[in-house]
């Protein structure tokens, strides 16, 4: 019950922070200017590789959490790592913030390319966006305690709750306060530092006391070092892997151009609220499992949770690779902007697909504590990326960039996921690509390609966003009925449904 609670909080949670993101993205471009867009996808590049320097102990937290649910920690130990990890991202944030308010004259002038906006209102966002990183890092800390130790559905209220208030809200200060990049980011400042303290609040009261205070553990952080050390190294390379495109973006091409790319990003970046609730509840199930032994239940569990995956993903990335001029119409009401954005939208979200694919694969890898091979794999494939990026960026920009990110996350699915099999499932290889996942997508990928056969024209965007749901419903229902797993699971809880409806 507490896995289906969780997967069904996150999903609600995702769902309702994504809907909240996606909906006031047009409404901060016609307040703020595309220009102005770009500087927020940079706060978000910038938030995504300051993850690096934790050092791994984010992730060593939510699963040190898990361990505790399972009795191999105590409360004591527990709260020590809380603490200390505390302490070292308290100072890393501040760190971060010093450097980005020393640095925000420079990234305004030396590194972005802003055509209408002054370069002093750069720097000033770029300054205040200090401010929010940091505390939106430590904020993190706490999502991550909270989510290993399975209270997903308080955890989801929380950061809910606090989204609302930086989409609703910075609406208000946009309308009546002051219409600028610098009101935004202010606003985003206050929210994060109210969050920080409210997670902080509901992580502690959810830990049992333990009769003294928490404090700084040297040997608490040793405990997880080798863990966290192996999970710097994949941090590094999925950082190289998803944000040096950005990155690199950010510097070469124009601040408006960068806009319609990292539009697209965020819109093929939204395939991640199908994958990452699944991933968040299953990842703790897999550690407990490991840590009993309990190999035929990982091994069915490790497969639900691969369909599963496949059954919310396959048919959002069909429609947003075969109907992704028109969505972003729907979305932004102006044509003009959607034909920029739709195709290199096509090819993000293919690359997206591919990736979303993994998360289980790798949710399981962690479970047993095993680092090395995503490490390895992300090496090689960044020494490819690089080099790639640097010569295809400046000849074809944002689509050449999404180009590369298809073809490195085939080499993960065709590559990748045979040897994490070889190890730890050695005799489920077949079985995840053909069950898991070419089933489900083949039927949603022939539903969503029969509706864009049958689609009339456009004819209104309120009527036109109604088919389009409508077609991504057909493309779940198609998906979920080729997922065996999924299917049975659903049977189950539709004869439930129809006895509790009888008696």
């Amino acid at each position: 019950m507490a896995l289906k609670a969780n997967v069904a909080a996150n999903f609600a949670g995702q769902a309702w922070r994504g809907l909240l993101a996606f909906a006031f993205i047009p409404v901060y471009i016609r307040y703020l200017g595309v220009e102005a867009y770009g500087l927020i996808a940079v706060y978000a590049v910038l938030l995504a590789w300051l993850s690096l320097f934790d050092m791994g102990l984010r992730p060593a937290l939510n699963r040190e959490m898990a361990r505790f649910l399972g009795g191999e920690r105590s409360a004591e130990h527990i709260r020590d790592l809380l603490r200390s990890i505390e302490l070292i991202a308290l100072g890393i944030a501040v760190a971060a913030a010093a450097a980005m308010w020393a640095a925000s004259g420079w990234i305004a002038t030396g590194w972005l390319n802003a055509r209408g906006l002054p370069a002093e209102t750069v720097a000033q966002a770029i300054a205040i966006m200090g401010g929010v990183v940091g505390l939106s890092f430590i904020e993190s800390v706490y999502v991550s305690a909270l989510s290993g130790l399975q209270r997903q559905v308080l955890q989801n209220a929380v950061t809910s709750t606090m989204v609302t208030l930086r989409n609703v809200g910075v609406i208000g200060v946009l309308a009546f306060v002051s219409p600028t990049i610098e009101a935004f980011f202010i606003w985003q400042m206050a929210v994060a530092a109210l969050s920080v303290v409210v997670l902080h609040i509901c992580v502690y009261r959810v830990l049992p006391a333990i009769g003294r205070f928490a404090r700084f553990s040297v040997a608490a952080l040793r405990e997880v070092g080798r863990f966290a050390a192996g999970m710097v190294g994949i941090t590094l390379m999925a950082l190289l892997l998803t944000q040096v495109d950005k990155t690199l973006l950010s510097r070469l091409l124009p601040l408006e151009e960068f806009a319609h790319y990292a539009l697209a990003a965020t819109l093929a970046g939204a395939l991640y609220l199908m994958v990452g609730p699944i991933s968040n509840a299953f990842y703790p199930r897999f550690t407990q499992l490991v840590a009993r032994g309990d190999q035929a239940a990982l091994r069915e569990t490790y497969h639900l949770g691969a369909q599963l995956v496949t059954v919310m993903l396959a048919p959002a990335a069909m429609m947003l690779i075969l109907f992704g001029e028109r969505i972003v119409a729907i979305w932004t009401g102006d044509a003009a902007l959607a034909a920029e954005v739709a195709p290199i939208l096509r090819v993000l979200a293919f690359g997206s697909l591919l990736h979303g694919f993994m998360f289980i694969p790798y949710n399981l890898q962690l479970a047993h504590g095993w680092t090395s091979l995503t490490f390895k794999v992300n090496t090689a494939a960044v020494i490819v990326l690089v080099p790639a990026l640097l010569v295809v960026v400046p000849a074809f920009g944002g689509i050449g960039a999404a180009w590369i990110w298809v073809t490195l996350t085939t080499g993960y699915v065709t590559i990748a996921i045979g040897l994490m099999h070889r190890r730890l499932l050695p005799n489920d290889k077949w079985r995840w690509y053909g069950e898991d996942v070419a089933a489900p997508l083949a039927a949603a990928a022939a539903t969503a390609l029969a509706c864009r056969a049958l689609a009339p024209d456009p004819i209104g965007r309120v009527a036109d966003a109604g088919l389009l749901v409508l077609y991504g419903c057909c493309a779940l229902m198609a998906a979920a009925a080729a997922a065996p797993l999924v299917r049975r699971r659903v049977a189950v809880q539709w004869g439930r449904v129809r006895e509790g409806y009888v008696r």
